[in-house]
C-alpha cells in the first residue's frame, strides 16, 4: 500500500506557526495526504510540552490523516537544522548536532537534515552525521522555492542518504505539490511510517511524480526563472520595506 505524506510542518505550538494542529489536518487531509510528519522547533519546548504536543496530534488524527508528532532541533548558531521523529524525549535547545544524534539514535528514533541551502548548511556536512541521519532534504518549499537545491542534489549524491521533499509550513504560502511516498505492507501508524522510513521505502514525489535525480535537474532547469523572480520580487519588497518613510515637514506654528 503506498500513501503520501506532508513532511516538515509547523502549527502554533512553535513560536512561528501560524495554524492549527486541527486546521492543518483537515487541510492536509483535503489534500490527498494521507500523513502529516510534523517538526516543532525545539525552541520554547519542554518535556512536559511535548507530552501535551504528543496529545493533541493524537487528538488531531482521523481516519483520513494521521499527525506525527517531531522535533526540529537547532544547532547552537542556529545553521544545522534535524528533522527528529519518534518516541525521543525532549532534548532541549541549542544541542550540539552529534550529541543530538547520538541520543535520536538510541532512541531508535529517525533522523533528517533540514534545508541543506539555508545559511549553506551543506558546508559544515560533518561525515560522521552520516550513520545517524536516514535522509536530507532535497527540495525545502519555505527555502528553496520553486526549484529543488542543487547542493542537496549534490550532498545526497555523495552520502547516498535517502531524498526528501519538505514543506517547512508555517502558513498557505508554504503548501506545494511536495510530499513523501511511503510503502506501508501494514496499516497506516506511527510505527509503520517510521520503520518505512528506517528500511528506505520512501520516495520524495513532486506535482505528482517521483522526484529522482533525473527529475530534479529538470524541475530544477525548468522552474529556475520563476524562483529568480520570486527571489527578485522579494529582495525589492523587503527593501521598499526597510527603506524610511519621507516625511513631510510639519510648518512652524505662528507664535
Amino acid at each position: 500500500m503506498k500513501i503520501l505524506a506532508a513532511c516538515h510542518a509547523h502549527s502554533k505550538w512553535s513560536y512561528d506557526g501560524k495554524w492549527s494542529l486541527p486546521d492543518m489536518a483537515a487541510e492536509f487531509a483535503s489534500r490527498g495526504y494521507r500523513v502529516l510528519m510534523m517538526t516543532e522547533h525545539d525552541r520554547g519546548f519542554t518535556t512536559s510540552k511535548l507530552d501535551q504536543f504528543r496529545d493533541e496530534c493524537r487528538a488531531a488524527s482521523s481516519d483520513k490523516i494521521l499527525v506525527v508528532p517531531g522535533i526540529e532541533y537547532s544547532d547552537p548558531t542556529n545553521t544545522i537544522h534535524i528533522l527528529t521523529w519518534g518516541d525521543i524525549p525532549f532534548l532541549g535547545e541549542n544541542v550540539p548536532t552529534i550529541e543530538m544524534l547520538h541520543e535520536v539514535k538510541r532512541a531508535w528514533g529517525v533522523a533528517v537534515l533540514a534545508h541543506p541551502s539555508r545559511r549553506n548548511a551543506w558546508k559544515l556536512y560533518n561525515p560522521a552525521w552520516s550513520e545517524y541521519l536516514t535522509g536530507i532534504e532535497i527540495w525545502n518549499r519555505k527555502t528553496d522555492g520553486w526549484r529543488p537545491s542543487s547542493e542537496a542534489s549534490r550532498l545526497i549524491a555523495e552520502t547516498r542518504k535517502t531524498p526528501f521533499a519538505g514543506l517547512d509550513f508555517h502558513d498557505r504560502k508554504q503548501l506545494f505539490p511536495l510530499g513523501m511516498s511511503i510503502e506501508l505492507p501494514e496499516a497506516v501508524s506511527e510505527s509503520a511510517i517510521l520503520a518505512a522510513f528506517k528500511a528506505g521505502s520512501v520516495m520524495p514525489y513532486a506535482f505528482g511524480r517521483p522526484l529522482n535525480t533525473g527529475i530534479a535537474k529538470f524541475y530544477g532547469m525548468t522552474f529556475a526563472p520563476f524562483e529568480f523572480g520570486r527571489r527578485g520580487l522579494r529582495w525589492l519588497y523587503r527593501r521598499a520595506s526597510a527603506a524610511p518613510r519621507n516625511q513631510t515637514p510639519r510648518p512652524t506654528p505662528i507664535a
